[in-house]
């Protein structure tokens, strides 16, 4: 009898797949099914966003990106904006006690504006003590694609330019800092964007997963990384 050999697992990446993108959707959710209020289902979501950040780095991927809040997400119920918020102060306070330790270099992206002063203090100061770090790790924090364009124009058009190109649009994107992202990955089986990172998704590669972000575990992500090697990206071309 011939049996099907075990499809050999990537140890490592390589300069193909650089840059991942999670949009972490199913927190709510999973509380729900455990009969827990949301906000439980937001600080399990924060542990598992620890250990695939961890995990993504040990297999060599250089830039991640996280989808963390959304402009839109100010409309859901306070009680739930408050944990959410209280959360990203924590991890904040951790990741700069740890930034030796985790070799992550810190960037927010998004309109931090909004924030009270010491919220967008924590943030400058977190961006500038991690700096000099090699593994980049992007907060999307109240992001939303259309209004990063938007700006990036107006940053432009700030800046005397009356033609733009799509490089002068990239340099002006909050992600300027990074390359685009080769692979985007959506949890809790929603097949849409949600108004993440629509200009650098131009050649990126989708992987939607109907698991909840709280229960992505690392044989999932050695999955997706398989299936990202096993496609053919030709950029227009054949």
């Amino acid at each position: 009898m011939f049996f099907k050999k075990k499809k050999q697992t990537v140890a490592t990446v390589d300069e193909r797949l650089k840059h991942i993108a999670f949009i972490m959707d199913g927190n709510g959710r999973w509380a729900k099914k455990r009969s827990m209020p949301r906000e439980f289902g937001h600080v399990n979501g924060a542990k598992n966003f620890k250990k695939v950040i961890r995990y993504c780095g040990d297999k060599g991927v250089k830039i991640i990106t996280v989808y963390a809040f959304s402009t839109e997400n100010w409309k859901r119920p306070k009680n739930e904006v408050d944990a959410i918020m209280k959360l990203l102060s924590d991890y904040i306070d951790d990741a700069v006690a740890m930034v030796d330790e985790n070799n992550i270099q810190l960037h927010f992206l998004g309109d931090m504006s909004i924030f009270p002063p010491e919220t967008r203090a924590k943030i400058a100061n977190a961006e500038e003590v991690s700096k000099d770090k090699t593994l980049i790790l992007n907060i999307a924090l109240n992001y939303g694609a259309r209004a990063e364009i938007a700006h990036a124009c107006e940053v432009l058009i700030n800046n005397g330019k009356t033609a733009v190109t799509e490089e002068d649009v990239s340099s002006a994107l909050y992600t300027a800092h990074c390359d685009d992202p080769d692979l985007i990955v959506r949890t809790g089986g929603d097949l849409r964007l949600s108004n993440f990172l629509l200009w650098q998704a131009a050649y990126a590669e989708f992987y939607f997963t109907d698991t909840l972000w709280p229960d992505l575990d690392e044989r999932e992500i050695d999955k997706i990384i398989d299936e990202f090697y096993s496609r053919k990206r030709r950029y227009g071309g054949l």
